[in-house]
């Protein structure tokens, strides 16, 4: 069955635009007009991703995308103006997968799709690595969860991959072009700000659970690494 796709924006032209070429890549698409439709499109449907713009009537893209983060993990790709870079930044700390600057490439938006499902699709897994244990960290490929000792961490697919990878790795540093290709994938459009706006999220969740532990170190000018 193809992914639902919702599409949040108030401009005709794009929304027309959007639907008519997501539709030719076989995707399902639902459409809301303000933040609100948008909210509830999305907790009564339960899309497989959303294509959300910022500038939106009665509730804005950043807290469209805020409430929808404290409720479930639906991958979000955000439609930004060229000249609204603060927001960017700020919708990628509260948890959109990517982002699209306007005016777009519906080529590249595609493309986008395309990697997003795919790097937040379940995976295979090889029962010998299903659970890679670094201290009081325990991560559960398998069942897809994140204990520090007895808590469990509530991650969404792109934290939990990132957090996989560096445990994979843990000791070594990994740039941030390598946590790009690797959680991102090699074709990702976007800039290693995603990777340090997830870095920004997981650690702000690790503290919750390990408030005296720095458990991800950043190497000045390199990238990050996992302490063992």
């Amino acid at each position: 069955m193809s992914a639902r796709i919702l599409v949040v924006d108030d401009e005709p032209p794009i929304v027309d635009l959007l639907t008519y070429n997501l539709e030719r890549a076989n995707y399902q698409v639902l459409v809301a007009r303000d933040g609100q439709e948008a909210l509830e499109l999305a907790r009564r449907e339960q899309p497989d991703l959303i294509i959300l713009d910022l500038m939106l009537p009665r509730l804005d893209g950043l807290e469209v995308c805020r409430t929808l983060r404290r409720e479930r993990d639906v991958p979000i790709i955000m439609l930004t103006a060229r000249d609204a870079e603060v927001d960017r930044v700020v919708g990628l700390e509260l948890g959109a997968d990517d982002y699209v600057v306007k005016p777009f490439s519906v080529r590249e938006l595609i493309a986008r799709v395309r990697s997003v499902l795919r790097r937040t699709s379940p995976r295979p897994v090889e029962p010998a690595a299903a659970v890679i244990r670094v201290g009081a960290l325990a991560v559960d490929l398998a069942r897809h969860e994140v204990r520090w000792g007895s808590r469990e961490l509530a991650l969404t697919a792109q934290e939990f991959s990132l957090l996989h990878d560096l445990a994979r790795h843990a000791g070594q540093v990994l740039s941030r072009e390598q946590l790009l290709e690797h959680v991102w994938g090699y074709d990702y459009y976007g800039d290693t700000r995603v990777v340090d706006a997830a870095v920004k999220r997981l650690r702000a969740k690790l503290r919750e659970v390990a408030p005296k532990t720095q458990v991800i170190e950043t190497v000045r000018g390199v990238g990050y690494k996992l302490l063992g």
